[in-house]
């Protein structure tokens, strides 16, 4: 059986074969890191240095970027020009959340403008139809339009 197996985040492509069934081929090629959706402009609501870490992101804005609880993210700060790496994590849905955990809450302050974005591993074939998924929000990070 052969099938298309690739890894989201920050895997390296090398390391795919050690995701394979047992029986099942790797594709072979070229496999390319790109943007699979990003949150745009989303506006930092809270930032809580004593917590674990992590990104809590309104349940709403997650699901319409297609980002998983615990997935990796990088943000980048329209403000000061700062970006981050760190991990997604659900927050109350509806509520508009955007709140830095841990060492980045020293990343931004809240009413800071960000992007939040989210990677994935395609292959040559796949990229040729790829689109990123774009998600607009406004000052209260409520969705615009996605796209």
């Amino acid at each position: 059986m052969r099938r298309n197996v690739r890894r989201t985040g920050f895997v390296c492509p090398k390391s795919l074969s050690r995701i394979a069934g047992e029986g099942e081929e790797i594709e072979e090629g070229m496999f390319r890191q790109m943007l699979r959706s990003k949150i745009h402009r989303a506006t930092v609501t809270g930032a809580h240095l004593e917590y674990e870490g992590s990104l809590t992101i309104d349940q709403d804005l997650m699901e319409a970027a297609g980002i998983l609880p615990y997935e990796a993210i990088i943000c980048s700060n329209l403000n000061n020009g700062e970006r981050f790496m760190t991990y997604a994590i659900n927050g109350k849905r509806g509520n508009g959340d955007v709140i830095l955990n841990g060492p980045t809450a020293r990343k931004a302050a809240v009413g800071d403008q960000i992007i939040i974005f989210c990677y994935e591993y395609y292959g040559e074939e796949e990229i040729k139809k790829h689109v990123p998924k774009v998600v607009r929000v406004n000052e209260k990070n409520h969705i615009v339009n996605a796209s």
